[in-house]
């Protein structure tokens, strides 16, 4: 039958690593998957791109820490060209005075790394670690699972309940209290409260609440030294950071290629304008140049926002909903700067013995102080004169990233504000890579007569390139009141939206943000369970009797280890 009379078991909406990780998994179980990609390439802000004649660079996302080991695995992205090699140091911070404090990987090589400035910060380092990593196992479980659904009107609800309760299994009263206090304190006063040095303090700081509203003296920042902790990459590694070869675009190439072969149908330059809803169902997609395509299901990989504001007919959800979506904070508070140098950058203090991967990753931050000031500055609107940047020489890891001669440095860069007081991103964003280059000119001063060429992305970029509403790469705040059962919004956080058969797949909803997999993961689990009871019957059979069908029957039961 010609394409555009075929109907698809699932239309996937973005071609990001979360829609193509549902996608994957949703073919895997024998249903007919579509993914529509409104860009020329697929991978969402997890890709590789060309930004000068024969150099590419990770434009947007730029460091795989928590791609799901489940995920490497079911889908065998090995197989399909993935590799990763870990960011050994992890963290690295150059200070003012010269002096560059390298957290090594090796825990006993970064406690001696961190007695060189204090020996009892040192010990108390190797104590937190450990509370730490265990109060982040108590967490792991939940990532690749649905959230509970508080309901004890419900028999699910206390089902849910009692399936969280049992996660925390010998858990005492004292954990529990650390618990709470990371889900609801400051990292800045736990720094305070635990170390003396202040260099020491950094280290920490440079490891946390990355792409967050707020410095590190607002409340919940705490809970990204649980984040970070969470296992990531193929051996399951608590804590692991990656350089992936070939750009973080490899990890997409690897789904994509991984979903071909499983029989997923991937088009890209196909922007979604609406899905199609009739009788509260949605029933598939319409184009952008007007083309309708059906399917029984529609996951969206867009942000919440994105998909309730912009996708759904008007009328189609109840206000209180719409209502709790608008109210999603969003903003995002950062930008992006990538570089074609011509040497490559040296950082003041790198120890000369250091090998080209040591010499790639560089957080310059000099202290929570500094941070919390450079926040309040960019909350009112304003670019702050002395900003925040990650620094990664990617060719240092992965020379196939430049021709002999040229290095890529990519610069992650908060905090900065999305609404502007004055002016527009558009005549301020050469403001921004100015601000960034005379940042990075004061740790490493070779660079500025080195930039070939230079790409800026700010915030409003990040919308209108790649579908970030409001330029927020976690497709919402990551934020207490924003996570876990609360995420996207309270009623809703288990995949399944207000609309029947449209669910949500991406970092928008459980467990938020980073290139993880982890939601794109659960979603189609949640899909594939919903299937086989049978939620799609009476649209699938609506479908039979009218343009023909699907690839699978709806009375097709994907199998136990598919679920």
């Amino acid at each position: 039958m010609p394409p555009s009379q075929k109907v698809y078991d699932a239309i996937v909406i973005g071609g990001g690593h979360n829609g193509l990780t549902a996608a994957a998994y949703l073919a895997r179980a024998g249903l007919s998957t579509l993914v529509l990609e409104r860009r020329e390439i697929v991978g969402g802000c997890c890709v590789t791109e060309e930004i000068f004649p024969g150099c590419r660079a990770s434009t947007t996302s730029y460091i795989a820490s928590m791609l799901r080991p489940e995920v490497i695995s079911d889908l065998r992205l090995r197989e399909f060209g993935l590799r990763m090699i870990p960011c050994d140091p992890a963290v690295q911070v150059p200070f003012p005075d010269g002096q560059v404090v390298s957290w090594w990987s090796d825990r006993e090589r970064a406690k001696n790394e961190f007695s060189k400035i204090s020996a009892k910060d040192a010990e108390t380092f190797v104590r937190i670690d450990d509370q730490l990593k265990k109060l982040a196992r108590y967490l792991q479980p939940f990532f690749l699972e649905a959230p509970p659904e508080i309901d004890a009107h419900r028999v699910s609800g206390w089902s849910d309940l009692f399936r969280v309760g049992k996660r925390f299994r010998g858990i005492t009263n004292h954990e529990i209290a650390q618990l709470i206090s990371f889900l609801t304190g400051s990292l800045g006063e736990f720094l305070d409260n635990n170390y003396t040095s202040e260099k020491i303090k950094t280290m920490f700081l440079a490891n946390n609440v990355y792409g967050k509203h707020g410095g590190p003296y607002q409340p919940g920042t705490a809970i990204g030294l649980l984040f970070h902790l969470l296992s990531g990459g193929e051996h399951e590694l608590q804590g692991f950071y990656g350089h992936v070869i070939g750009g973080m675009g490899a990890i997409t190439q690897a789904l994509a290629a991984a979903g071909r072969k499983l029989g997923v149908e991937i088009r890209t330059s196909s922007t979604v304008a609406q899905i199609a809803v009739r009788d509260g169902r949605a029933g598939g997609v319409i184009l952008e140049d007007g083309t309708e395509i059906s399917a029984r299901i529609v996951l969206s990989n867009a942000d919440p926002k994105g998909t309730f504001l912009k996708m759904v007919p008007a009328g189609e959800l109840p206000k209180e909903f719409l209502d709790a979506i608008r109210a999603i904070k969003m903003d995002g508070p950062c930008a992006k700067v990538n570089m074609v140098l011509a040497e490559e950058p040296r950082f003041i203090g790198t120890p000369s013995s250091f090998t080209p991967v040591q010499r790639t990753f560089y957080t310059l931050v000099p202290s929570l102080e500094f941070a919390e000031r450079c926040y309040d500055i960019a909350k009112f609107g304003e670019i702050p004169e002395e900003l925040w940047v990650d620094c990664v020489v990617s060719s240092n890891a992965d020379d196939s990233l430049a021709p002999s001669g040229k290095h890529i440095l990519t610069c992650f860069v908060q905090y900065v504000p999305y609404r502007l007081r004055q002016g527009t991103w558009d005549e301020q964003r050469e403001l921004l890579g100015d601000r960034v280059v005379k940042k990075i000119t004061e740790y490493a001063p070779n660079v500025p007569n080195a930039i070939i060429a230079r790409q800026v992305l700010t915030p409003l970029d990040l919308e209108r390139t790649y579908g970030l509403t409001e330029g927020n790469i976690f497709h919402g705040d990551l934020r207490l009141e924003q996570l876990f059962f609360m995420r996207p919004v309270p009623g809703w956080s288990q995949y399944r939206t207000p609309i029947d058969a449209l669910y949500l797949c991406g970092a928008g909803a459980h467990p938020g943000g980073g290139v993880t997999g982890a939601p794109g993961h659960n979603a189609a689990h949640q899909v594939l369970r919903d299937w086989k009871k049978g939620r799609f019957r009476r649209a699938s059979h609506r479908s039979r009797n009218g343009t023909g069908g699907a690839a699978s029957a709806v009375q097709q039961q994907p199998s136990k280890e598919h679920v």
